[in-house]
């Protein structure tokens, strides 16, 4: 039997789906959010994380910070989520858990880091499922 890991496209269709599945409460906050799948994040945000390896980064929140915004600041590019699909492949393994049960709370990390809730809020998030 050949087994075939899941590709880029597969967990972009995973991430769509966990996105629209947010409960509101976070959803709110993902209006104009892009989300990209990339194999692993690149050298410059290895280097500039200090990560040892690409493999120790799963997602990355690209964007300004909710409480730098102002109505006057002008935005060249969309707020962004980047989900790394070799690392959250590795993790996958590692762990047995579900894929997207993964991809899902790596987005929901994401987006709520950079939008300042706390471990303990987005973990009660992630718990109330679609509550809209």
């Amino acid at each position: 039997m050949i087994l075939i890991a899941p590709s880029l496209d597969d967990i972009a269709r995973l991430a769509e789906t966990a996105l629209h599945e947010i409960p509101n409460e976070l959803r709110q906050y993902t209006r104009d959010l892009v989300l990209k799948i990339e194999d692993l994040p690149d050298d410059e945000i290895v280097e500039e994380m200090e990560l040892e390896s690409p493999f120790d980064l799963l997602g990355l929140y690209q964007g300004v910070a909710m409480p730098f915004q102002s109505v006057g600041l002008v935005r060249a590019e969309p707020d962004r989520v980047f989900l790394y699909r070799r690392p959250i492949l590795d993790y996958w393994c590692e762990t047995g858990e579900a894929l997207d049960d993964i991809v899902r709370h790596v987005l929901i990390h994401e987006i709520g880091h950079h939008f300042g809730f706390s471990d303990e809020d987005m973990d009660r998030i992630e718990g109330d499922g679609d509550s809209d």
